[in-house]
């Protein structure tokens, strides 16, 4: 028999107990009609399939909605507001699961504390899922109580955050995690072993956890695609000081080897470091920052020792050694550095003279690094990992994608075009969604003899993973519009192509001519005439990262938060270059300094933009694009050449550009044979893009209110809409405009 199913719409569950939880909120109806009972488990098809525990819905919640939270909508590869098909799911005891995580979590998370977390969610392989204990219906066996203590003790405050994936589970299919399961983290440590029991306490000097050398082989050096010439340098630096210290002695310096290693996140420094040990023979002692900074001072400061000690003991027995601090910014903060800081750095310092001994850490924030770190006896030396271009993107999909069975019309250059700002870490996850992707492709078509990923599986994964450096909020979503979805404005679209898209696009051309492409443009215009519109739609068309920021946001009362807020975008922009950075309502943001009377804060703001606009670091491949409707209070500063330099008048549209918007607003809304748009559109004199779309919103109501079966808008309902909806447009502020549009030309 075949199990009932259900589609329903999702939409974010707007109760905070049910974050990250792994549940779904089904309306009472809908419960009834698939024969579940409250907490039974349901399977969820979307662009992927992932499975849930089904819960009641609020009373209001509409029959055709699945409340779902943002972890499974994840996992489901939709976005909020599409379809699901809901079914019921035979759920089975697991025997043995595998899951991967983060460095930090893998280190100080015991596979029993892991098992307790996860006890009573439903896994499905593949899916990411959070380490929050299932606390609403907890099962028999839980123990949501320890399972939170030992979290909190392993990782620290941000223990709710962290999330992990699924690799493998027996048997297959969705299951669930009982006190007998064997739950063990992928290459490392299972329950029942004797590591696996290690907990944030203070652990034996013989055996440090954090000591323990990574046991995948690592990476070989001719696989660095992206960071060659980091390798070179560090291969001559190691060689010098493991293999020729007296020849360094007859010169006059010493073997000391302190290299901080910095780049973006998920770039691959530790990778880095690891494989070029290996392959200058040394072995690697490594210290995950995050992990110790976690624990209390007393147990943080033995970890610190024992590492120490450890890679001192390999050194003294004449193997050349490796100690490998990662994302040494943890550990070692520059603001308000705690005491340890200074107990850490007098055990480095203490290391660094051992011959035979270098010191290497990583930080992916190096201004936030304690400068005492960057002393001549200890970190001297600094190598940055960059984050790949185009390039090198290819490259790496191609190294990455080498044992993998693929179709022939699997194209690495193309997916490459589409993952800017992507990095080593973002391409693995990029691959193994593809992976998931094709491996249900061939389950639903029934072909698993001969599986392989195609070009729609990597394409198709950009949907879902997203990179490192636009993994916070303040990202502007695109909805796949282009250019050639704005009605009209010729003008406009030519002017922000050729200051936006074409110094992103066509560097070399810029190169070629000698000239330094545009940094930023000022698009102005009055309000509701389709700035954000085009702003979205010009990322969709080069396919950017955009970074947004609304008028006022960087704004803060603290000292010093604003500036470091403006520095922080710009560097996420870096990171995830080619980027555009968007300031909407700069007026607010940068206004005429010495006017405020904040203290001081918009003038300090106004410098730090000037600062990353036009300062002594480069910015490239980001161009800034800034959005206002009183240009005349935007600070002058920023509108010199080298920072603000191009001026783009949006106007109000004219009739033909309000038509085509009528056109685009009433895609999808039923229009009668007697509407005629071009005459709508010729007496919507005074009419905003934003009013004109409203027109159509309102005409659609109007037929709603006639009669709620209505299946098409009228002419009559347009002009009733016309009535109701009244221009936005300022007579007075267009005067000004217009007046400040000619003054620049």
């Amino acid at each position: 028999m075949t199990a009932p199913e259900i589609t329903l719409t999702t939409r974010l569950s707007p109760s905070a107990l049910d974050t990250r939880r792994g549940v779904v909120r089904l309306h009472p109806e809908v419960l009834d009609a698939l024969g579940l009972r409250a907490w039974d488990a349901v399977r969820l098809t979307g662009s992927r399939v992932t499975a849930a525990l089904a819960a009641a819905a609020t009373p209001g919640t509409p029959t055709g909605v699945a409340l779902v939270d943002d972890v499974t909508l994840s996992n489901l590869g939709l976005p909020e507001g599409t379809q699901v098909v809901v079914s019921p799911v035979r759920v089975v005891a697991a025997r043995s699961i595998t899951v991967s995580g983060s460095r930090l979590a893998m280190t100080a998370v015991s596979p029993e504390t892991l098992r307790l977390a996860l006890t009573g969610k439903v896994l499905t392989t593949g899916d990411a899922v959070s380490l929050l204990p299932q606390d609403l219906a907890p099962p028999p066996g839980a123990d949501v109580s320890t399972a939170r203590r030992r979290l909190s003790a392993a990782i620290g405050m941000t223990w709710t955050n962290e999330l992990v994936t699924v690799a493998e589970t027996d048997p297959a299919g969705p299951v669930a995690v009982q006190p007998a399961t064997v739950v063990r983290w992928q290459g490392g440590a299972r329950t029942g072993d004797r590591i696996g029991a290690v907990t944030a306490a203070p652990q034996p000097a013989a055996e440090p956890a954090q000591a323990a050398a990574p046991e995948r082989p690592p990476v070989p050096v001719a696989d660095l695609v992206g960071a060659e010439d980091a390798a070179r340098r560090l291969t001559e630096w190691f060689d010098l000081a493991f293999q020729h210290p007296e020849l360094l002695a007859r010169l006059g310096s010493s073997a000391r080897l302190g290299v901080l290693v910095t780049g973006p996140p998920g770039v691959g420094k530790a990778t880095l470091v690891r494989s070029v040990a290996h392959a200058a023979g040394a072995e690697v002692v490594e210290l995950v920052a995050p992990t110790v900074a976690a624990l209390e001072a007393g147990t943080a400061s033995q970890r610190v020792h024992d590492a120490v000690a450890d890679a001192k003991a390999r050194a003294a027995r004449g193997k050349p050694c490796v100690l490998l601090v990662s994302d040494v910014d943890s550990l070692l903060p520059s603001a308000a550095p705690p005491p340890l800081a200074t107990v850490v750095l007098d055990a480095f310092r203490a290391a660094v003279p051992t011959t035979g001994l270098a010191l290497v850490a990583t930080s992916a924030h190096p201004e936030s690094v304690d400068p005492r770190l960057r002393a001549p006896d200890l970190v001297e030396r600094e190598v940055t990992v960059a984050a790949p271009d185009t390039r090198t993107r290819t490259a790496l999909l191609q190294v990455l994608l080498r044992d993998a069975p693929l179709e022939s019309t699997v194209d690495p250059s193309a997916v490459a075009e589409r993952t800017p700002g992507f990095v080593v870490a973002d391409l693995l996850a990029l691959r193994r969604e593809a992976a998931v992707r094709a491996a249900v492709r061939h389950k639903q078509a029934g072909e698993p003899a001969d599986p392989r990923i195609a070009q729609e599986d990597l394409l198709g994964a950009l949907e879902v993973v997203r990179p490192i450096s636009m993994s916070t909020s303040d990202n502007l979503q695109v909805g796949g519009l282009t250019l050639d979805d704005v009605g009209d404005m010729g003008e406009v679209k030519q002017a922000l192509t050729e200051a936006v898209l074409w110094p992103l696009q066509y560097p070399d051309s810029f190169a070629r001519l000698g000239v330094q492409p545009p940094r930023g443009v000022l698009m102005y215009g009055p309000p509701g005439c389709g700035k954000t519109f085009l702003v979205r739609a010009l990322a969709g068309t080069g396919r950017l990262n955009v970074l947004s920021v609304k008028g006022a946001e960087l704004m803060d009362k603290w000292v010093g938060e604003s500036e470091r807020a403006v520095r922080e975008l710009f560097r996420r922009a870096r990171d995830a270059a080619p980027a555009l950075v968007f300031l909407d309502e700069v007026d607010a943001l940068a206004p005429r300094r010495g006017q405020s009377g904040d203290s001081g804060v918009a003038d300090r703001v106004v410098a730090a933009l000037l600062t990353e606009l036009d300062g002594v670091e480069p910015l490239r491949d980001v161009v800034v694009l800034a959005a206002t409707n009183r240009p005349d209070l935007v600070d002058p500063a920023l509108l010199r050449p080298g920072r603000l330099e191009r001026m783009v008048y949006v106007p109000p549209p004219d009739t033909a550009a309000r038509a085509e918007i009528l056109r685009s607003a009433a895609k999808n809304t039923p229009l009668a044979r007697d509407v005629d748009l071009d005459a709508v559109a010729a007496e919507l004199d005074g009419y905003s893009a934003a009013d004109c779309a409203a027109v159509v919103r309102e005409a659609a109501l109007t037929a709603m209110r006639e009669s709620l079966a209505a299946a098409e808008v009228n002419a009559a309902h347009l002009a009733t809409a016309r009535r109701a909806v009244r221009p936005s447009l300022d007579p007075v502020q267009l005067a000004e405009l217009e007046a400040y549009a000619a003054s620049r030309t």
